[in-house]
């Protein structure tokens, strides 16, 4: 994975791609037990954006040129399908803002956090999120004083609530 890193590295440099953070199940292996995952999701800025329609043909037609193919959603660099998710709300704007700055290897990388990743895991609500969310709870994890701020300022209360319910509540 360290050599797809330093690709997106590329494309952050050359400006394709503004900020970019690693979230879904990679980055949850910062944290708990690792999963079987598909892909490498990346959380990204992309320049332009706030200007209208988000387009990613930029970086796959750069890659592509590079030789890296498409596979479904994702475009495979150096052996990892890579799927590029162009933050979406507020919720992800701050997540990728406050990534972690880590390192793979010794390639610079940004992670994001445990509580965001958790906060983005109850919105999307899929059953493996509560699955993954379940083992941030059980691994303690979570400051539970900032996710529950994260919770509350983007309107994720009601599903935190059900969540807690039925997950954690015994």
């Amino acid at each position: 994975m360290e050599k797809t890193l330093a690709v997106i590295n590329e494309l952050e440099r050359e400006g394709l791609i503004g900020r970019y953070a690693i979230g879904g199940a990679i980055a949850a292996t910062r944290y708990v037990e690792p999963v079987q995952t598909y892909d490498l999701d990346i959380f990204v800025l992309l320049p332009g954006a706030s200007a209208g329609l988000i387009s990613l043909s930029p970086i796959y037609a750069y890659l592509t040129q590079r030789g890296y193919t498409l596979q479904g959603e994702c475009i495979v660099i150096e052996g990892w399908p890579v799927q590029f998710l162009p933050v979406y709300n507020e919720l992800t704007e701050e997540a990728l803002a406050q990534a972690i700055e880590a390192e793979f290897g010794s390639t610079p990388t940004r992670v994001l956090s445990a509580e965001h990743l958790a906060a983005i895991m109850l919105e999307t609500g899929r059953p493996k999120d509560h699955a993954r969310l379940t083992q941030f709870f059980a691994g303690g994890v979570l400051n539970q004083v900032v996710l529950q701020d994260i919770v509350a300022r983007h309107g994720l209360t009601a599903r935190w609530e059900r969540f807690r319910k039925r997950f954690l509540d015994e």
